[in-house]
């Protein structure tokens, strides 16, 4: 299941994507698939997106995350042209060749705005790894065009100095935060703050997009499947906070470390039109 949610701004409906291509696929690999999910990070700019040159998605709007696509595993190329461009046709936006989608991936594809404000493509490797009972996984992926920022639960600075295309991954106990994204060493408020619901054996995923111009917002995406077996029955708050109301110390969170690091995942390079 996925969901978006903007502040300040209404993020575009679901796109529909009703009919899955399978693009340039042998059928020896129709049993090795992929989850591959697309999120619409780049501001004020709808489009159409392409694999195998073949249209994927059509009318493409920001703010859109697509539920996920179970693709066949294999080497795709990708391209992102204007909305309702003639098909495949002319100077693409975005494009990357040669992406590698292997056997059993959980990814999320972002088209979004780098630090200076230039689109690009930015594959993340979803973790899925089975978390403690009673706790959730949260996801921070800087996607905007902007410096480096703070991430903050309750108040208190939870990832420092995240910059764009990064990632950082927290376990934390299940439940409802309050969070907020901050400019990296000041109080300065970008986005938020917002309630954000940590289902526990779950992955929420939050991207924060736009630019200073368009806006910042967030999208929230909710990947399941991260349960393991309870040892017993987990006690306390169940959220960010002591029995006194305060947020909890950076220590007491386990950092799940940076995606990027350590897997396959790579950055793609964009052409500008």
């Amino acid at each position: 299941m996925t969901r978006t949610r903007s502040l300040g701004l209404a993020a575009g409906a679901a796109g529909a994507v009703s009919t899955l291509l399978v693009l340039g696929a042998s059928p020896a690999l129709a049993d090795d698939t992929a989850t591959v999910s697309v999120l619409h990070a780049v501001p004020n700019t709808p489009v159409d997106v392409y694999a195998n040159g073949e249209r994927l998605i059509d009318d493409f709007q920001p703010g859109t995350l697509t539920d996920p696509l179970t693709l066949p595993a294999g080497s795709y190329d990708l391209a992102i042209f204007p909305a309702d461009a003639p098909d495949n046709s002319g100077a693409p936006l975005l494009s990357a060749d040669g992406v590698a989608v292997p056997a059993g991936a959980n990814a999320t594809v972002v088209a979004h705005l780098d630090a200076d404000g230039g689109p690009v493509l930015t594959p993340f490797v979803n973790d899925t790894s089975a978390v403690p009972a009673g706790q959730a996984r949260v996801t921070v992926r800087h996607t905007a065009a902007a410096p480096a920022v703070d991430v903050r639960a309750g108040g208190s600075v939870v990832v420092p100095g995240l910059t764009n295309p990064n990632e950082a991954s927290l376990v934390v106990p299940a439940g409802t935060i309050p969070a907020d994204v901050v400019v990296a060493g000041t109080d300065t408020v970008a986005i938020g703050p917002a309630d954000l619901t940590l289902a526990e054996g779950a992955t929420t995923v939050v991207y924060a997009w736009g630019s200073q111009e368009a806006g910042y917002q967030l999208a929230v995406q909710t990947i399941e499947g991260a349960h393991s077996a309870p040892s017993g029955v987990p006690g306390g708050t169940g959220g960010l906070t002591d029995d006194e109301g305060f947020p909890m110390p950076l220590a007491a969170l386990s950092l799940a470390g940076i995606a990027l690091a350590g897997v396959s995942a790579r950055r793609l390079v964009a052409n500008r039109s």
